[in-house]
């Protein structure tokens, strides 16, 4: 199957008086025609909580068709395009196996695998599944986080096309093993450089007292 983006998506910030902040941008729907990226992420989609989400490292979130089939299944009810939250529902592409650093172009736009997703009370709230933060970091198929290399426009149904991939060989799926589940793995995350800082932080808290990365 070609790589392609199946569905475009963006919010607005919304009030949800059961998140906690109140206010969330989570909510992501379809949206037709060309849409532009820029460094901070898609034209007509916004951050609530701007500490946590969004910038020039998460400018851009990305998830799979097939992995929102595998949770139909396992919820038992249908999962729109967006409702993970995220702003790129794609296909024919393992975004667990994807290299930190890698590098897409999409239409105008040129974007760069950055980090995984790390799943929040906010995503629990808004899913309305009880322990969902849990069980969706031990599926470790979080989706990643993408920059913007360069600025352009894409629309749903556009191929994805890698132009290039690290040798480094350290995966979205390695990475967030290493943050969530085997910390043991962290120091493996300064090979590659392409990480955001806090990677390499805590990688190197870590190795100086094993079990206190933070």
């Amino acid at each position: 199957m070609t790589p392609q983006i199946l569905s475009v998506n963006v919010g607005r910030v919304q009030i949800r008086p059961t998140s906690k902040l109140g206010r969330t941008g989570i909510d992501k729907r379809p949206v037709a025609g060309p849409v532009h990226a820029g460094p901070l992420g898609l034209d007509g989609d916004e951050v609530a909580d701007a500490d946590h989400h969004g910038g020039v490292d998460q400018a851009v979130y990305a998830y799979a068709r097939e992995d929102l089939d595998r949770w139909e299944t396992a919820l038992g009810y249908s999962l729109r395009p967006g409702q993970f939250g995220e702003n790129l529902t794609t296909s024919g592409i393992d975004l667990y196996e994807a290299v930190i650093g890698e590098r897409w172009q999409v239409g105008g736009v040129e974007f760069e695998v950055s980090c995984p997703r790390v799943p929040c009370a906010t995503f629990q709230d808004f899913l309305g599944e009880p322990f969902w933060v849990r069980r969706f970091a031990q599926d470790g198929r979080v989706g990643t986080y993408l920059r913007v290399r360069r600025s352009g426009c894409l629309t749903a149904g556009q191929e994805i096309e890698v132009l290039y991939r690290p040798d480094h060989g350290i995966t979205v799926g390695l990475t967030f093993a290493a943050r969530a589940l085997q910390p043991e793995l962290l120091p493996r995350l300064l090979d590659a450089p392409e990480l955001p800082d806090q990677y390499h932080e805590r990688a190197r808290a870590w190795m100086r007292t094993p079990g206190t990365a933070s």
